[in-house]
């Protein structure tokens, strides 16, 4: 263990004496881990820091949210119901849509990133 490693330890094990850790949320439940197998070990890491800052979104999600609303919609009756259902699945559609138009790499900061990645290449 190098130095490093050791302060870092030190400084885990006051906390831990201290109490910093004992009002944290989640305490004493066991974790949830996702399955990242599709992912390459390489860049999960890289990928759990921008779902975690929002920039992933699940699309089986939205997709599975779809067909939700689709199936109330097959069978609702109500007219009423049935344009709020309406509105919800034109609501969402919408939303994944603007999701995909910003997160597309045909956006203009994508571009505009690998214009200056190419720069600095040259």
């Amino acid at each position: 263990m190098d130095f490093s490693h050791i302060i870092a330890e030190d400084k885990i094990k006051k906390a831990i004496r201290e109490g910093e850790f004992d009002n944290l949320p989640g305490r004493g439940k066991p974790l949830v881990l996702e399955d990242l197998s599709a992912i390459p070990e390489d860049l999960r890491m890289a990928y759990k820091m921008m779902k975690n800052a929002g920039m992933i979104v699940d699309e089986g999600s939205y997709k599975k949210e779809f067909m939700q609303i689709e199936d109330l919609l097959a069978n609702c009756k109500d007219s009423q119901q049935k344009k709020e259902l309406e509105r919800q699945l034109t609501e969402k559609r919408l939303r994944y849509q603007k999701y995909k138009q910003k997160n597309s790499s045909h956006s203009s900061v994508f571009r505009e990133y690998e214009n200056k990645l190419n720069d600095l290449l040259s």
